[in-house]
């Protein structure tokens, strides 16, 4: 047994009014919302992805300096990946501020 055609329409589709067209940021810097790209929750999943990763490697019977040199040369390209997205301010703030808070003995 099988189905009739499903009907088509004769003429092109409708466009999609649906979503507003997308706006360029203005001015100059970082568009709206770029600060808070990179939140907590992309953290957690990091974190997650990194511990799993390792974890999984070294059941896998990996060495475990293999692991750490693996993890750490993820850990390398993300901060590069970072550091050239964003000019570099926002990871040299971090480094900063991780070196104040330290020095401060928090």
């Amino acid at each position: 047994m099988s189905l009739p055609p499903l009907p088509h329409p004769a003429g092109p589709a409708p466009a999609c009014t649906c979503a507003p067209p997308a706006e360029a940021p203005t001015g100059g810097g970082e568009p709206d919302g770029a600060a808070g790209r990179f939140g907590p929750t992309h953290a957690l999943i990091l974190l997650i992805a990194v511990l799993g990763l390792g974890s999984g490697l070294f059941l896998a019977g990996t060495e475990l300096e293999t692991v750490f040199a693996l993890l750490g040369g993820c850990g390398a390209i993300g901060a590069a990946t970072l550091t050239a997205a964003g000019g570099g301010r926002r990871l040299m703030s971090l480094f900063v501020e991780a070196a104040v808070r330290s020095g401060a003995g928090k």
